[in-house]
């Protein structure tokens, strides 16, 4: 600890900025010297930048600012005036400190009127009461800030290296965000123009404070310049886009002049800049926010035919509610940042997909059409194209009808919506208005929105379906109502009718066998029903008995209209019928029997489907 008239001996550690005039002064040169501190204490935090050894009056003209002067005073004034001016043109210039040394012109002590002037101007004095050589002191602290240099110049390296790594990886926008945080040590949000939050890292400390109020307190956050620091809000902020298309701003809150090492982690051992001016955040804060705001305008452009950064952070959360990735408070919270209040709502869930995997199946009027979303009708990129068209279809269908929620695509086939509604009441109206405009906007979405359960039959395969799940009134329930919603969907793809929205009841046999495919007692009963079937088609794959079955109990138990299906002649069915018998030892002709198998048909088709 240094007191006015001593300067005390520490442990001898420099901490990882530039050396302060604090620190120098605990060198083992400097305390070789015996230094009292006559004056400027408030100052003793000052950066070392460099040490010069002056001689002459006038130096203050020869410097820069935050060098640390050593003198043995013998060229300064002889008069009070010349020291007044002497010491004044250190402290206009801003120099860190001067060291006198006693003895060849100053024997006791150092004039009373530069010890006066440097404690008016806060300038540290320091004596040197015993002969030390300047060499060893210039040698001690020119190693510690070229130390200090080649440590920043790491620390740019590390974000730099890191920050590649993302990029070359396709790092999304949370994963950029959250190293940003960890290299920094500081809470760091991303949002669009609209100031709705995309992506955060509270960095240690509350999200939930973080994030209050955000849209409000982000507007009142209005620096100059592209990347420039708020010091009123305490926010370093930088523009994020690229090719002339800005689409966000990148956000880190730096304790404005604090001491950074409380939440300092990968880079507080380089966490100085002795460059930065007090109160301004350091130069590699600036860096790295800019390096962070790069690999993200990167990123958007690499997946620019990608969904869009909102949808993927909707992607984020609906996945999350699927798989219980992330805690129902999290998905709430970043929900609401991102401007979708899922909390004391009424939450439908919805899925939307078509009734054929394959985009170039065989039925749909999408490959007759030639829709959009089926490039030529197949390829390898038919599939995903498709999605992301139909992902399009249903975020405009939601924003026309006037409906609030996160909508994704949540596998390789469907698109899922997580309705939120201000009560349950409202449900029905706004699936129908939900269905509607999704109608408009597909020519390949059902198109009688009064169909009811005797609909028309379209061909299975073909078109674009609609689910949705019971509705709940909390979030910790709205998985049960997506995943219901997903089971209604595939349950309802070999369905005939078109119907606007297909509910539970909708589904019938096919729909209650899909919700139980799962179920060990369900997959054993198919296996004593059809497994001997099963195994004889596999060892004898030219004949498929498994077909010439379905084709029978699905026209009735009507053996020539079986067979026509079939398109076999009517001897060659009959015989395929008396080997199906005899493989599952069963007779065809009751209608008991028959009903059983229906139904293990029915089961195994529902744990066939993907």
């Amino acid at each position: 600890m240094i007191e006015r008239s001593r300067i005390g001996v520490t442990d001898g550690s420099v901490s990882p900025v530039f050396p302060t005039v604090r620190e120098v002064l605990a060198l083992d040169p400097v305390r070789h010297g015996a230094p009292r501190l006559v004056a400027g204490d408030v100052g003793l935090d000052r950066p070392v930048r460099w040490v010069h050894v002056a001689e002459v009056p006038d130096i203050a003209t020869l410097l820069g600012g935050g060098e640390l002067v050593l003198t043995t005073g013998i060229g300064l004034p002889a008069d009070d005036d010349g020291l007044r001016a002497f010491i004044g043109d250190l402290a206009d210039v801003g120099v860190s400190g001067l060291v006198v040394e006693l003895g060849r012109r100053y024997v006791s002590g150092v004039p009373r009127v530069m010890a006066a002037v440097a404690e008016r101007r806060g300038l540290p004095l320091v004596e040197l009461r015993r002969a030390t050589p300047f060499v060893r002191i210039t040698e001690a602290v020119h190693a510690l800030i070229v130390d200090a240099q080649l440590t920043e110049l790491r620390a740019t390296e590390e974000i730099h290296q890191r920050f590649t790594e993302l990029s070359v990886e396709g790092a999304g926008p949370g994963e950029v965000v959250r190293q940003a945080a960890e290299l920094s040590g500081c809470p760091v949000v991303l949002e669009n123009l609209s100031r709705q939050v995309l992506a955060y890292d509270p960095a240690g400390e509350s999200a939930e404070l973080l994030l209050d109020g955000w849209e409000q307190h982000s507007r009142r956050i209005r620096p100059a310049g592209r990347t420039a620091y708020d010091a009123d809000s305490g926010w370093l902020v930088t523009t994020v886009g690229a090719r002339g298309h800005d689409w966000g701003r990148l956000l880190l809150r730096w304790p404005g002049g604090g001491d950074l090492a409380a939440g300092r982690r990968v880079l507080d051992a380089a966490a100085g800049d002795g460059a930065a001016v007090a109160g301004t955040p350091p130069t590699r804060l600036t860096i790295l926010v800019e390096r962070a705001a790069s690999t993200l305008a990167l990123g958007r452009l690499i997946r620019r035919d990608a969904e869009g950064l909102e949808r993927q952070i909707h992607r984020t959360l609906l996945t999350a509610l699927l798989d219980h990735s992330r805690p129902v408070d999290e998905v709430a919270l970043r929900a609401r940042a991102l401007g979708v209040v899922l909390e004391r709502r009424h939450l439908v869930g919805v899925m939307v997909r078509h009734r054929a995997d394959d985009p170039a199946g065989e039925g749909g009027p999408a490959a007759e059409a030639g829709h959009p979303g089926d490039p030529g009708g197949g390829g390898p990129e038919a599939g995903p194209a498709r999605l992301r068209d139909l992902a399009e279809a249903v975020g405009q269908a939601l924003h026309e009808a006037k409906l609030t929620g996160l909508t994704s695509a949540v596998d390789d086939h469907a698109v899922g919506v997580l309705l939120a509604l201000p009560d349950p009441a409202a449900e029905e109206r706004a699936l129908a208005a939900f269905a509607t405009a999704l109608r408009r906007g597909r020519p390949d979405a059902p198109s009688r929105p009064d169909a009811r359960c005797n609909g028309s039959a379209r061909p299975p395969g073909g078109g674009v379906l609609v689910a949705a799940g019971s509705g709940v009134g909390s979030l910790r329930e709205a998985r049960r109502s997506l995943i219901e919603a997903r089971q209604i969907a595939d349950a309802a793809r070999r369905d005939r009718r078109d119907l606007p929205i297909f509910r539970l009841p909708h589904v019938g046999l096919a729909g209650l066998l899909h919700l139980l495919r799962d179920e060990p007692r369900l997959q054993t009963f198919v296996e004593r029903e059809l497994g001997a079937l099963l195994t004889y088609d596999a060892q004898h794959p030219r004949e498929q008995l498994l077909g010439t079955l379905r084709a029978y109990l699905e026209q009735g138990r009507n053996k020539s209209a079986a067979a026509a299906a079939a398109h076999l002649s009517r001897p060659a069915f009959y015989e395929r019928l008396a080997r199906i018998g005899r493989v599952l030892d069963v007779d065809l002709d009751s209608v008991e029997a028959c009903l059983s198998l229906h139904v293990a048909l029915l089961a195994l088709d529902a744990i066939r489907t993907p």
